[in-house]
């Protein structure tokens, strides 16, 4: 972690980033798409426990 000293003594510090990953064009990342359709069935599901709930 880099550590800075301001002006009257106070250290401020700063976290270590990750290196940046360049992608080529037309690459994904492989969980994608079943991230994309868990999150809809778990609103699909939300969305009945509601309706039964009302």
């Amino acid at each position: 972690m880099q550590v800075t000293e301001e002006d009257g003594g106070r250290l401020n510090a700063f976290a270590k980033e990750p290196r940046m990953v360049v992608m080529e064009e037309g690459e994904t990342p492989g969980g994608n798409r079943m991230l994309l359709i868990g999150g809809a069935l778990l609103v699909l599901a939300l969305v009945a426990v509601a309706a039964g709930i009302s």
